[in-house]
């Protein structure tokens, strides 16, 4: 079947709120060499889209302008070079925008297949939260079995992920979150504890869980406001991973010597920068690590809700207002 030369996508015609993502309909993408077209079934909503939405977070060079970094569904061309993949292939991918589409275009190399068992919401469910727990937790963070974690915003895509690979892998985690709704939420996806940061202090309820020692790796989205009270809940030697400024980029009155006396590291990255071979080199470690754990049935994401594509905007706001847990859906076809 030819394929159609027109596409429902979610355009932003400028920066602004939730409102300013509108229906439209636009030209179908083309795969570049190295890449694939897929039909869209089912796209995940991120943090990262909020903040491109509000124009503080734009696409790197040769991108899509089009909001949506994960996506499942159909292979129905592929560009030049490409023979790992086929058309007629189910897979779900990490792309590098263009994901609120009926169609759209992505490295053939940050493709992975639907685990077993999974329908289309749950693969576009893995991509943007797998690749970036796995790289910044496992890669960057070197955590490793035996260790201890704290998980800031335990409720979050990142959050779920990253508590239930690192119990996956032999560690204990500790996550924080803002509710005692969403810290037994926490518990039962394997924390072993959780900690309402509304109502203490969470590196004083990390010394004491901890028997004042510290964990060894810290996962933070918070940024500016957290950095002196993660640099405190650090065992000697541990690592502090920063993913997200969702409290700030700039910090005052940090106590250095904390760092220097504990050998502590402070690091992080984000992931749409990266390119296409390194996502690739993320892509095999998950097929080859993770994927064996999804197709058992184990540390699968949370789904909180589906909307379909044209409902963009509702999505956002469900976000920003931030009472989910797990993972916020949407439907662009039938899967």
């Amino acid at each position: 079947m030819p394929l159609p030369t027109t596409m429902r996508f979610i355009d932003l015609p400028a920066p602004g709120d939730a409102g300013a993502l509108r229906p439209a309909t636009g030209p179908l993408p083309r795969p570049a060499p190295g890449e694939v077209l897929l039909r869209v079934e089912a796209a995940g909503v991120n943090r990262p889209d909020v903040e491109q939405r509000r124009g503080n977070y734009p696409p790197p060079p040769g991108a899509s302008p089009v909001l949506g970094l994960e996506v499942a569904g159909e292979v129905v061309a592929l560009g030049e070079g490409v023979e790992a993949l086929k058309p007629g292939d189910r897979v779900c991918a990490l792309a590098n925008g263009g994901g609120y589409a009926e169609y759209c275009a992505v490295p053939a190399v940050q493709c992975l297949p639907w685990p077993a068992g999974y329908d289309a919401v749950r693969a576009a469910a893995l991509p943007e939260t797998y690749f970036t727990v796995w790289a910044n937790l496992f890669q960057i963070g070197r955590l490793s079995a035996g260790e201890k974690l704290l998980v800031h915003g335990g409720t979050s895509g990142i959050g779920v992920t990253a508590i239930k690979l690192a119990r996956a892998f032999g560690a204990t985690v500790y996550a924080t979150a803002g509710s005692e709704e969403k810290c037994a939420a926490c518990r039962s996806f394997g924390a072993e504890a959780a900690i309402n940061y509304r109502d203490s202090d969470f590196a004083e309820e990390v010394a004491r869980l901890t028997g004042k020692r510290g964990v060894d790796v810290v996962l933070d989205m918070v940024g500016a406001d957290y950095l002196a009270g993660n640099l405190r809940s650090l065992a000697p030697g541990g690592r502090l991973v920063i993913i997200g400024f969702m409290g700030g980029r700039f910090a005052d009155r940090v106590d250095l010597a904390r760092i220097v006396t504990r050998r502590l590291t402070v690091t992080g990255s984000t992931m749409r920068p990266r390119g296409a071979a390194e996502k690739g080199g993320i892509a095999r470690e998950l097929r080859e690590k993770v994927w064996p754990l999804l197709e058992r049935g184990e540390c699968g994401p949370e789904i909180y809700r589906v909307l379909p594509l044209e409902a963009a905007a509702e999505a956002h706001r469900l976000m920003e207002g931030s009472g989910h847990i797990g993972k916020i859906m949407l439907r662009a076809g039938q899967g």
